[in-house]
């Protein structure tokens, strides 16, 4: 399992599907009677009735898809970052040499005033493309964040076209699920059967 890279929003993603995942109701079925290990009463009737929870914040992390997606969106941020800092860069040399000039009077007063202005000119014209480049940045990590929201919404919509829970509850740092039995806990399953699709699915585009 690869690490998510850092520029990877999980709280983002998880807002993005907490409503869906949150609501994932099925009309309740009979045969959801079986026993829950422990004694609370309240877990019992949950699981009798089809109620179960994910982690959320545990199935981005341990996502492949959130993993390669990030890595390729990391990547291409970086590219961003590096050319905006070299254009910076070379916009800072060009200031400090032209007030040099000034300093050591190299150069006259008229010229001094063009020049200035169109260092001017070209700092306007900087600061434009660095905020063109950061609203890439932001709409690459934000498509990112809605594909593998998506992904994850769609595959517990087909998951439990198979379950048929009654509820699926979305539990992020322990909200709104602040306690329950374990045996309610269905991320683990989650986890490894959309690994298993994504890999799938991997393993065919890549034929």
């Amino acid at each position: 399992m690869k690490n998510v890279p850092f520029i990877l929003s999980i709280a983002a993603v998880v807002i993005a599907l907490a409503a869906g995942v949150y609501s994932l109701v099925q009309s309740p079925k009979s045969d959801k009677s079986q026993a829950v290990s422990g004694s609370d009463s309240t877990s019992v009737a949950m699981a009798t009735s089809g109620i179960v929870y994910v982690d959320l914040d545990r199935i981005v992390q341990e996502y492949d898809m959130a993993s390669d997606l990030g890595a390729v969106v990391e990547t291409k941020v970086k590219n961003i970052q590096d050319e905006v800092t070299r254009r910076g860069k070379n916009l800072e040399n060009e200031m400090i040499e032209f007030q040099n000039k000034i300093n050591k009077g190299l150069i006259t007063r008229s010229v001094a005033e063009v020049q200035g202005q169109e260092l001017q000119k070209k700092e306007a014209e900087f600061n434009e493309y660095a905020n063109q480049k950061n609203n890439e940045v932001i709409e690459e990590q934000t498509v990112m964040m809605n594909q593998i929201a998506d992904a994850i919404q769609t595959f517990i919509n087909k998951y439990n076209e198979e379950k048929k829970y009654t509820m699926i509850l979305t539990n992020q740092r322990g909200v709104p699920v602040i306690t329950a039995d374990p045996s309610l806990d269905i991320t683990d399953d989650v986890i490894a059967k959309l690994n298993e699709e994504y890999i799938k699915e991997k393993n065919k585009n890549n034929k």
